[in-house]
């Protein structure tokens, strides 16, 4: 098995132990939805889809929401902790340094973009948040967080990505309806 697989598997084995039932499929799908704008994405960008949610799965290392004030922070904080879980398993499979750094640079990035790649990782993930997430998110959370949450999801896409966005439907018209609203709200207060 070839380092990368290597990762890959691994990083699969521990989002399979997330407590949040949308985590594997989150991960999968956003992978899913990174090869579909880019086919050619090379293994660091592959792996940092995977693994960009990866501090969620273990509740022992997991940054509490509740220790933030501000929803920024809170996912900064979460990207930093993700890098370093990533960084451990990479180091762990023999990743080649240059390609290593890069994937932990971009789970460090994936919540607020900033170039060309971080901000297609951030695409996939906000894109797949809608389209695997929302559902159990609201299941959870209930209308009022959840359009919270599209809201700062949708103002983060770009102009591209918010038009598929726009067209995505749910098999509940309640989780439609709350799509719609947040789209037309514009930013919500954290």
């Amino acid at each position: 098995m070839d380092s990368v697989d290597c990762a890959k598997r691994k990083i699969r084995a521990v989002i399979a132990r997330s407590m949040v039932p949308e985590d594997p499929r989150h991960a999968e799908n956003t992978l899913e939805w990174l090869l579909k704008l880019d086919p050619e994405a090379d293994p660091s960008l592959q792996i940092a889809a995977l693994a960009h949610d990866i501090e969620r799965a273990d509740e022992a290392q997991r940054v509490s929401r509740a220790s933030f004030s501000d929803y920024d922070a809170f996912k900064a904080a979460h990207a930093r902790k993700g890098s370093k879980i990533l960084h451990e398993i990479l180091n762990g499979c023999g990743i080649a340094k240059p390609i290593a750094d890069e994937a932990c640079r971009l789970v460090m990035l994936h919540e607020v973009g900033g170039d060309p790649r971080s901000d297609l990782l951030k695409d996939a993930d906000s894109l797949s948040y809608f389209e695997v997430n929302m559902p159990l998110y609201f299941q959870r959370e209930g209308w009022e967080e959840t359009r919270r949450r599209c809201i700062w999801g949708y103002k983060r896409l770009s102009a591209r990505m918010k038009t598929i966005v726009e067209k995505i439907t749910y098999d509940d018209e309640v989780l439609t309806r709350l799509l719609r609203e947040s789209i037309r709200q514009g930013p919500a207060k954290d």
